[in-house]
């Protein structure tokens, strides 16, 4: 089968070879690079350079991606260092609907084995509708090290991106892939494995660099306690590596189902829902030529007598449906705000600019009306038929969020939609864990161990009131058949579970074992370097529908500590519910600057996430105050907290008045 013929730009993205274009080199390089190691399957398209603007790069980025006429790749050369200046991650990163981490890894990857400062680049790499888009850095050295690593495997990305069928891209398993392509496993298995001889070449040949690959068996690989080991046998440190917060956010994101459409009518429950498709208008807006005052439509003419003088009311025009006499020259007709013009009138006078003269004999009508100007001239005060919007205009975009402001749904009802595409909301349920724990409502004073369950509910109400659905799956007990039992039923009808609970390191805590050992889940990180929150555990477990298809549930066994529970859901669960429901990224919650209101110790070995009420200042600031302790079983840190300090590990007292970054997690 030929090869398919790809599209790919390339942005130069450089204040410097904005203003003098022979400046540029890497434009060049990367074109040299593509045309030799591209396997003979792109074409370019063309190739633009920028300034470092962020807007700038945001226009070049969606007239490349967005519409029929897509690129299958876009490459960005330049801003991703940590110059001021440097913007093109945060240009790009917004836009992107799908993140490509494998990628950004892949390029690191191969320029770390030249030089350390490859860590000096913030490359990102992703997805936009059908686009593939990946940034490398300004240095043509660099640039072309980055490219190269990653060249020979995106034309099967970008064949995957633009929608071709996976299983056909697929024939043949990874062997055939790798042979298409022009790459190898073994070179960078080797170069690992075999004693560390060196026989990876470090020139760029063509498929020399490739996507970094598992160096470990899948037996070796950390997998969680066997709770039928017993306590004598059980770990005594998790196998489980610490991952930081930012990389575990990119593993959930990365393995966290692609949108999907419905069609829902346009009403209130609508609220909430991301569109799916650009929205035009069945009809414009308004429909009809229009009053914008209260006054009298008139006839104007160019060569006719003055509008000024004595005039008979012929007829009245409310802003309510009728039919409405033709207007005589000679005459005019009532009108109010908003009501059609009568057939035969082109201009309104204000009701400011006349005087009454007579009325009809009961007194209830205008008969004469005096109109005082001459100046009236046509077209005045009128609003034209799609003088607001025009049929078949887009009046919401793909992507746009309908929200509870109303200015949305008022949109679409103006324009005639009955029904609209969106992106489908998972549905999440929440499920506690423990022999020790009790329903909250329950009677009576609690035994001794007892724990009251505050967990649910308060995870159920976040979930709640981030707008997504949320089912109650009640509590589990420490047991393997009760907790299978529980998960099996939540699997089966939910797209996403929530567990608390059951994650640390104890005989009895069997929510990673039954996840890997009884469901046949993965677990893609089992600890998390945070304070609170350690234990945090994501999962992801595949089955069959109802109907049959094959499907993939997520799991986020959260640890059973209040605080830590409440604070990792909003860390991990919301980017992903997000992404899911198709919400434009970044996803997760806004980060704003505070001002303490009090000194603050930070942890020295973990980042940690200290709750606090955040409320604005005089200063135009957020000032942030601390709920108090901090520890992770204490449930009274989360009252009035909403917010999150984002504190470095580090031995220091952040003392009072000091500026650091927070995560809103609640209104102002």
């Amino acid at each position: 089968m030929d090869k398919p013929r790809l599209q790919a730009a390339i942005l130069i993205i450089s204040d410097t070879a904005f203003q003098d274009p022979s400046t540029d080199k890497a434009g060049d390089i990367l074109s040299d690079v593509i045309a030799i190691d591209g396997n003979d399957q792109w074409d370019f398209t063309r190739r633009d350079i920028l300034p470092d603007d962020v807007l700038a790069i945001q226009r070049a980025v969606t007239r490349y991606c967005d519409g029929e006429d897509f690129v299958n790749l876009l490459i960005t050369t330049g801003g991703t260092g940590f110059a001021v200046k440097d913007n093109t991650p945060e240009a790009v990163t917004p836009l992107l609907h799908r993140h490509a981490p494998g990628l950004v890894h892949g390029m690191l990857q191969a320029s770390l084995e030249v030089t350390p400062f490859a860590l000096m680049s913030r490359p990102v790499a992703g997805v936009r509708n059908k686009t593939l888009i990946v940034t490398l850095p300004g240095s043509p050295k660099g640039a072309k090290e980055n490219l190269q690593a990653i060249l020979r495997l995106m034309p099967h990305a970008c064949q995957q991106a633009a929608g071709g069928d996976s299983r056909e891209l697929h024939t043949g398993g990874v062997k055939k892939l790798e042979e298409d392509a022009g790459v190898s496993g073994n070179k960078r298995q080797k170069h690992h494995h075999d004693d560390h001889v060196h026989s990876h070449d470090h020139t760029h040949n063509h498929g020399g660099h490739v996507v970094p690959k598992a160096h470990t068996r899948p037996e070796d690989r950390p997998i969680s306690n066997d709770p039928r080991a017993g306590p004598t046998n059980r770990y005594r440190e998790s196998p489980y590596p610490m991952l930081p917060v930012e990389d575990a956010v990119d593993v959930i994101l990365a393995n966290s189902p692609a949108p999907e459409t419905i069609n829902m009518l346009v009403n209130g429950l609508l609220v909430g829902y991301v569109l799916a498709e650009d929205v035009k208008a069945n009809d414009p807006v308004p429909a009809y030529r229009a009053s914008i005052v209260d006054g009298y439509a008139v006839i104007v003419s160019e060569n006719g007598p003055s509008t000024k003088g004595m005039f008979p009311v012929a007829s009245i025009s409310h802003a309510a449906p009728g039919e409405i006499p033709t207007l005589q020259r000679g005459q005019i007709a009532r009108i109010t705000t908003g009501a059609p013009l009568p057939p035969g009138a082109n201009s309104v006078v204000m009701v400011e600019d006349t005087v009454l003269r007579s009325t009809t004999d009961d007194s209830q009508e205008e008969k004469v009306v005096e109109i005082l100007t001459d100046q009236v001239r046509a077209d005045e005060n009128i609003r034209e038929i799609g003088s607001d919007i025009k049929a078949g205009e887009v009046v919401l975009r793909k992507g746009e969020e309908i929200t509870a402001v109303g200015g949305e749904l008022g949109l679409l009802a103006s324009v005639g939609k009955a029904e609209v595409i969106v992106y489908r909301k998972p549905v999440i349920g929440v499920l506690s864990t423990g022999d020790e724990i009790v329903m909250h409502d329950r009677t009576g004073p609690l035994q001794l161990g007892e724990v009251r369950d505050c967990n649910r509910p308060t995870l159920m109400a976040a979930i709640k009131g981030w707008g997504f659905h949320v089912v109650d799956c009640g509590i589990a007990k420490d047991k393997p058949g009760s907790l299978e039992k529980h998960l099996r039923n939540a699997l089966r009808n939910l797209d996403v579970i929530v567990t608390s609970g059951g994650v640390s390191m104890g005989e009895l805590d069997l929510l990673k074992p039954t996840l890997e050992r009884s469901l046949g889940g993965t677990i893609h990180f089992g600890r998390v370097n945070m304070k609170p929150g350690k234990p945090t555990t994501f999962a992801t477990v595949p089955l069959k529908t109802n109907d049959g298809n094959p499907a993939t549930r997520l799991v986020f066994s959260l640890p059973g500590n209040p605080a830590s529970a409440l604070v990792t859901s909003h860390l991990f669960i919301l980017p992903s519910l997000q992404y899911s429901s198709g919400k434009q990224g970044p996803h997760g919650l806004p980060r704003v600057k505070a001002q303490l209101e009090e000194d603050v110790r930070c942890d020295p070995k973990r980042p940690e996430y200290h709750r606090v009420s955040l409320t604005p200042g005089p200063n135009g600031l957020l000032h942030a105050t601390s709920t108090g302790g901090q520890r992770s079983s204490k449930v009274t840190s989360l009252r009035r907290a909403n917010g999150l300090l984002c504190l470095p590990a580090k031995e220091w007292t952040a003392p009072k008045g000091e500026v650091v970054d927070a995560l809103l997690i609640g209104g102002l």
